[in-house]
């Protein structure tokens, strides 16, 4: 089963030139089930790169799913077009009053601020507040996942004396979760932060549980129960070439940036970046939405309950 997202919007044609399957409306409409509502909080600049890096992900799992796009509500983008933000986008103060059987909540390039000190932390306080009665579950990426385990648990980001850039080896330490299942025992995933979360804290804070991690990268994927939330710090969503353009950007403009990592063949930027973290990434997050489908309410009025 598809998902179900606009036709004119950018992510549309991508996933069907690589076979995702996308429903329009009105066939959407024939079929006598309730489909998964998914929420997309995009808090990144580039968007429309974004939102089609997850569509493709949780489009690609057997149910049929109905994306939002949401945005915060005072922010302004300045890296995407307002026209593609009035057209696809809703404000979190618009939909604040629905339920929603998954809200995925993205990274943000601001985690060398104090989380206070982020313009719309405020409004970002009332979302991870709202997802306690109106979302069953909730996954928070890189940024997004530091201030949820901050906001819920106190766990503070630190800093880290130079970026962590570019493909590492992470570790399944829960085998039987279902949100691990297929995984192998070890993989890489592209990470690219400045900042970390301290596996002691992490194990200091009630509730929480690391499933994935790496000795040298640390704590990257968190359960949460007790919030009914996830919680990941490196990207299984990363296109190929995604760590490429970040690496370009700041060759180009002057920055102190090092070759990523286990990236290119022979650590040589001018080969061309292989992924090797595509199938574990559409595990996860199809493992995430069938545990949403097993566990959500058929009436969404009781999201929350």
């Amino acid at each position: 089963m598809p998902i179900k997202i606009p036709a004119d919007l950018p992510a549309a044609d991508v996933l069907a030139r690589e076979g995702v399957m996308v429903m329009p409306e009105h066939q959407a409409a024939r079929q006598d089930i309730r489909p998964l509502k998914i929420g997309l909080l995009n808090l990144m600049p580039k968007k429309i790169q974004t939102e089609t890096q997850f569509a493709r992900l949780i489009g690609a799992t057997p149910l049929q799913i109905e994306l939002t796009l949401i945005r915060m509500t005072e922010h302004a983008s300045r890296n995407t077009p307002e026209e593609h933000l009035g057209t696809f986008y809703r404000t979190f103060q618009e939909v604040k009053d629905q339920k929603f059987d998954g809200l995925l909540i993205t990274g943000a390039p601001i985690e060398h601020l104090p989380f206070e000190e982020v313009t719309y932390w405020d409004e970002m306080t009332e979302v991870m507040d709202w997802t306690q009665t109106n979302v069953h579950s909730t996954f928070g990426v890189c940024w997004g996942g530091m201030a949820m385990i901050y906001h819920f648990h106190g766990v503070q980001k630190h800093m880290l004396p130079e970026k962590s850039f570019g493909c590492f080896p992470q570790d399944n330490l829960k085998p039987t979760s279902p949100f691990l299942r297929g995984f192998s025992d070890s993989f890489i995933i592209p990470v690219s932060r400045w900042t970390e979360m301290k596996q002691d804290e992490i194990d200091g804070a009630s509730g929480l549980t690391t499933l994935l991690g790496s000795p040298e990268t640390g704590p990257c994927l968190v359960e949460d129960p007790g919030h009914r939330a996830l919680y990941i710090f490196n990207h299984f969503e990363y296109d190929s070439d995604t760590l490429k353009q970040e690496y370009d950007r700041d060759v180009a403009e002057g920055t102190p940036i090092d070759v990523p990592r286990n990236y290119y063949p022979d650590d040589d930027p001018s080969q061309k970046p292989k992924n090797r973290w595509r199938s574990h990434a559409h595990l996860l997050y199809g493992n995430w939405i069938n545990d949403i489908y097993q566990t959500t309410h058929y009436n969404p009025d009781e999201i929350g309950s």
